[in-house]
Formats: C-alpha cells, structure tokens, sequence
C-alpha cells in the first residue's frame, strides 16, 4: 500500500481532479479518496463581506514604517 499525503483546491463546481505519481508499474490498483476541509480555511469571501468592511481605516490609515537600506549583494552572474 502507498500512502500520499497531499492538498488540492476543488473547483468551483466542487470538482476534484488528481494527478498524483506514484512510481508504480502500470496496473490495476484500488484507490480510496478521503477529503477533508482544511481547519480556518474560507471557500469564499462571506456575503457582503466587502461592503461591510470597505473603508474599515478611513479614520486611522495604516502606514508603512521608513525602511532601512539593504545590503548591497554580490552579483550572481
């Protein structure tokens, strides 16, 4: 038995394609598919999302710190 671990992202008609190599020989093989949500992930932004956080810091617009100087690198080629 091969055991791969992967994620995939379902298609927007809740689809799922796979494509997975194994580094078997061609075969007839029997295959169980588990799928499982990942924990705090969103499938889409929730209704009216948008509209009520549009515009969240008007009062209090958040600014980027000065940036300091990078080091300057030696060329790679």
């Amino acid at each position: 038995m091969l055991t791969i671990p992967t994620k995939a992202r379902l298609e927007p008609n809740g689809t799922l394609s796979l494509r997975l190599p194994t580094g078997l020989p061609e075969s007839d093989v029997e295959v169980v598919v588990i799928v499982q949500p990942v924990s705090g992930s969103v499938a889409h932004w929730p209704e009216d999302f948008f509209e009520q956080t549009y515009g969240a810091f008007a009062e209090h617009p958040l600014e980027r710190a000065p940036q300091s100087e990078f080091d300057a690198r030696q060329s790679l080629r």
